[in-house]
């Protein structure tokens, strides 16, 4: 991937004021930027939504597979939780100023089957950096059947996307923890992010051991202790991650493949357009803004133009930023997308999706 370079000098002034009004923000209220005892109890809830059913299974006394069906989902979303609203944080340094404390429950990433390491290259670098950039954001580097760019070349299958793309947003967390992040590791090496020889290997022992753990406790010892036929058991298990993988996909996916969202790309020389701060107001979307517990469920993430300006900021701050960083926005004549409601963004990303299967 060609280095990419973002003009510092286009819209200079927008984002050294804005900079400086979230810091006033800070100061005048004598908060800091990371979490508090509200990010404690979600932590609490979210682990336990996720532990608890599975750990019920685990003893082996559920012996109705409706209720079976229910733990696993239920665990799911808790899944989704922990996902949104605790690793994400503690991944972004974000959740706490102590280091140590962010490190330990960005575990809870490898707790869930997938891995922390890996993620900090995909998400905080690659997407955080290049924002709908095709090549360089690995958010939106889809396999062939998928589109999500304006400038991915275009097959005829992808006209009925919008349909079929549900079941794979169904399956993307049990991909995710079974082959991804292999694959991504070995690319990220590649790339530079991660160091080649014994280090690396190392670093495939580590992702491999967080994953017969993951699907020892998840999966291994219900199919050892659970009295119910085997393909019961792995279809509750399946039925956990599509409905994380839907409640994720859908989140993220409302923020950036939007129509509102623009899809830049860098000239010959890798030289993009605007300046950072600009590129990402133009290719991330807010929604539900007045939705307080619907915010609280995912994390703070319908406030994705906060969060991607300020990625350090924990997401309990990102309603009172929302009000800053809109004004300011509004002065300097520069974008910010707002759906008022997440059923209004999920219609305008299922209509990009439509778009981007014919043109």
């Amino acid at each position: 991937m060609k280095k990419l370079k973002f003009d510092k000098t286009v819209n200079a002034e927008f984002s050294k004021i804005l900079r400086i009004r979230v810091n006033d923000h800070f100061k005048k209220n004598n908060k800091n930027i990371y979490g508090n005892g509200n990010m404690v109890f979600k932590t609490i809830v979210m682990l336990s939504v996720f532990l608890i059913p599975i750990i019920i299974i685990c003893t082996g006394i559920v012996a109705s597979p409706y209720l079976l069906f229910a733990l696993y989902v239920t665990s799911g979303l808790g899944m989704a939780g922990v996902g949104m609203g605790v690793m994400h944080d503690a991944i972004h340094g974000s959740y706490s100023k102590n280091p140590t404390v962010n490190k330990y429950l960005g575990y809870t990433m490898n707790l869930i089957g997938a891995n922390a390491n890996v993620w900090k290259v995909q998400h905080n670098v690659l997407h955080h950096t290049y924002t709908n950039i095709e090549h360089a954001d690995d958010d939106i580097n889809a396999p062939f059947f998928l589109r999500f760019s304006p400038n991915a070349k275009l097959y005829w299958i992808h006209r009925f996307q919008y349909l079929y793309i549900w079941f794979f947003y169904g399956l993307s967390t049990i991909s995710w923890i079974t082959t991804k992040d292999f694959v991504r590791v070995n690319r990220y090496k590649e790339m530079g992010f991660f160091k080649k020889g014994i280090e690396f290997k190392k670093e495939i022992l580590k992702i491999l051991g967080w994953k017969i753990f993951y699907y020892s406790y998840a999966l291994v010892i219900p199919l050892l202790m659970v009295p119910l036929p085997t393909y019961i058991i792995i279809l509750a298990f399946l039925s956990m991650h599509f409905v994380t993988g839907i409640c994720i996909s859908a989140v993220f996916q409302t923020a950036h493949i939007v129509s509102d969202a623009s899809f830049p790309q860098p000239d010959s020389e890798g030289q993009m357009e605007g300046n950072w701060t600009v590129h990402q107001l133009a290719t991330t979307s807010n929604y539900a803004p007045k939705s307080r517990f619907f915010s609280w469920l995912i994390g703070g993430l319908n406030f994705q133009v906060e969060h991607h300006l300020f990625p350090n900021i924990s997401h309990i701050h990102y309603r009172e930023l929302s009000g800053i960083v809109s004004k300011t926005a509004e002065e300097f004549n520069v974008p910010y997308f707002v759906k008022a409601t997440f059923l209004g963004a999920l219609r305008d990303h299922v209509y990009m999706l439509r778009q981007l299967g014919r043109a």
